[in-house]
C-alpha cells in the first residue's frame, strides 16, 4: 500500500548536531509513520512507488460474443501482483468495463480510462476499433495485448498485440485445413469485421494450392443457423469436405444446428478456431460425445495442458477465489494473461518512481523484449519486428498452433508453432 505525504523526514547538517530529544523525536515520527503510512521511508521497497493504473475491458451479458474472464483475470493478477508488493515497489490498480459489444460502450471504456489516469489499456476484447482507438490516441494510452477481432489493433501505432488475432487465426486455419480437406465450407459473421476473413482463410489455403472456400455469411447473434448449416453441408461438397466457423460466442449454435441436419451419408469434418471453440466449450457439448470430437482447431498458443500454463494456473487457484469467469482453457483469459506479463516486465524494465502512458509505449517502441515463458515467441515491437503488411502492419507474433480435438480433449496435431507471415503477406493480393 502506498501512503500520503511526501515522505521527507528532513535531516541533519554540520551546524545543527541532534540532541538525544531530537532522536528520541525522529525515531517516533518515523515508528509512527510505519504504522499509518503517511510517508516513504528512504530505501524502502515494496509499495513505495506510486501505484500504477491499468484498465481490462470485455463484453458481458450482451447478445453476442462475452468474454467475462479477462476483466475478472486482470483483477486476479493484480491481487497477485500486490500479494507480492506490487510491480517493481508499484501497487497495480485494475478498472474493469463493459464495453457491451457496442461502440458507445467502447469509446465510454476508453474516455473513462484517459480521465482516470489509467497509463495502459491491457488484455482486453472489443470489436469497435474504430470507437475505442481514437480516444486513447488523444489521450496518448498504449493499448496492449488487445485479443485481436479488431483491424485497428494492428495498424494504430499504439497498440502492441500479442497475437497475431484474427487474421493469424483464420490464415493459420486455411494452412491446417488445406492438408485434410479437399472443399471446406467457411460460416463467419455477416458484419465489417467477418467480411475479410474469406480472404485470410484462402490465402491459408492458398499456400497449398487448393480451391478457394465457400463463403457463407451469417448473423452474429442468431439462436439457430440451419440454413447456414445446410448450405455448408452442401457446399463442402461429396467426399472429404470440411466446414469452419468463426462466430465467436455463436459457433457452439451453428454447430449444434448442423448436427441437427438429417444425415445424408457424408462423412462432413468440422473446424473452427480459438475463441470461437475452446476447451470449456468441448466440455458443455458433450465432450468426446460432442459435435466437436475429431475437430480442427487453430490456435494463437500451446493447448491448455501445456506445462507453460502452470504459473497462470497457480495464480488462479490462488488468487481468483473461485471466481467462476474464469477458465484457464479460455483464449480470453490466456490472452489476458499474457498482456499483463508484457505489463509486469515493461515496469520492471523501467525502473522509475512514476510510470507514465509515455513512458509505457515509448518502452515498447524501443524495444522492450517480453518473455511469456514459451506461450509466444519472444515480443518485441519495434520497426522491423513487425510484419509490415497493408491491413495488419503492427502484427509482431505470426505464430499459431494447431489442435485437434481427441477424446473430448483440445490436443496439439502438430507440436510448436507454425508461421503464418508469408500467407499473411500474400492476404490482400487474392
Amino acid at each position: 500500500m502506498t501512503g500520503s505525504g511526501n515522505g521527507r523526514y528532513g535531516g541533519w547538517t554540520t551546524r545543527h548536531f541532534p540532541t538525544t530529544l531530537t532522536l528520541r523525536a525522529a525515531t517516533a515520527f518515523v515508528s509512527a509513520c510505519l504504522v499509518t503510512g503517511c510517508g516513504v521511508i528512504p530505501g524502502a521497497t515494496g509499495g513505495s512507488r506510486d501505484p500504477v493504473t491499468v484498465m481490462t475491458w470485455a463484453p458481458e451479458g450482451t447478445r453476442a460474443t462475452n468474454m467475462p474472464g479477462m476483466p475478472a483475470m486482470a483483477q486476479a493478477y493484480a491481487r497477485w501482483v500486490n500479494s507480492r508488493g506490487g510491480i517493481d515497489g508499484h501497487e497495480l490498480r485494475v478498472l474493469t468495463c463493459n464495453e457491451r459489444n457496442d461502440p458507445a460502450g467502447a469509446a465510454a471504456c476508453a474516455r473513462r480510462a484517459a480521465e482516470e489516469g489509467a497509463v495502459a489499456v491491457v488484455g482486453s476484447y472489443s470489436q469497435q476499433g474504430r470507437a475505442f482507438m481514437a480516444p486513447l490516441e488523444a489521450a496518448g494510452i498504449p493499448y496492449i495485448g488487445g485479443y485481436g477481432v479488431s483491424d485497428d489493433e494492428f495498424t494504430s501505432y499504439l497498440s502492441y498485440p500479442v497475437n497475431g488475432g484474427q487474421p493469424a487465426l483464420l490464415a493459420g486455419n486455411g494452412m491446417q485445413l488445406a492438408e485434410a480437406c479437399e472443399r471446406v465450407s467457411l460460416v463467419r459473421p455477416d458484419s465489417v469485421t467477418g467480411d475479410n476473413l474469406p480472404h485470410l482463410l484462402n490465402s491459408g489455403l492458398a499456400q497449398r494450392h487448393h480451391r478457394m472456400a465457400a463463403d457463407i455469411p451469417a448473423a452474429e447473434d442468431a439462436g439457430e443457423y440451419a440454413a447456414a448449416a445446410r448450405q455448408s453441408r452442401k457446399r463442402a461438397g461429396e467426399e472429404g469436405g470440411c466446414v469452419t466457423a468463426a462466430l465467436g460466442e455463436r459457433t457452439a449454435n451453428f454447430f449444434d444446428s448442423f448436427r441437427r441436419l438429417p444425415s445424408d451419408g457424408r462423412e462432413v469434418r468440422v473446424s473452427s478456431v480459438l475463441g470461437s471453440v475452446d476447451q470449456p466449450l468441448v466440455d458443455r457439448t458433450g465432450g468426446a460425445n460432442g459435435p466437436f470430437e475429431g475437430a480442427y482447431i487453430t490456435g494463437w498458443y500451446p493447448e491448455a495442458g501445456d506445462p507453460a500454463w502452470a504459473p497462470m494456473r497457480q495464480v488462479i487457484r490462488e488468487h481468483a477465489f473461485g471466481d467462476n469467469r474464469i477458465d484457464p482453457a479460455d483464449a480470453g483469459v490466456q490472452t489476458t494473461w499474457i498482456a499483463y506479463t508484457v505489463l509486469r516486465q515493461v515496469i520492471e524494465a523501467l525502473r522509475t518512481e512514476e510510470i507514465t502512458a509515455s513512458q509505457v509505449s515509448h518502452a515498447l517502441d524501443r524495444g522492450v523484449e517480453v518473455d511469456t515463458g514459451g506461450l509466444t515467441p519472444k515480443l518485441r515491437w519495434r520497426y522491423e519486428d513487425m510484419l509490415g503488411t497493408p491491413g495488419f502492419p503492427r502484427i509482431v507474433n505470426r505464430d499459431v498452433t494447431f489442435q485437434v480435438v481427441r477424446q473430448g480433449r483440445l490436443v496439439a496435431q502438430k507440436k510448436g508453432f507454425v508461421d503464418t507471415g508469408a500467407t499473411l503477406r500474400e492476404a490482400r493480393s487474392l
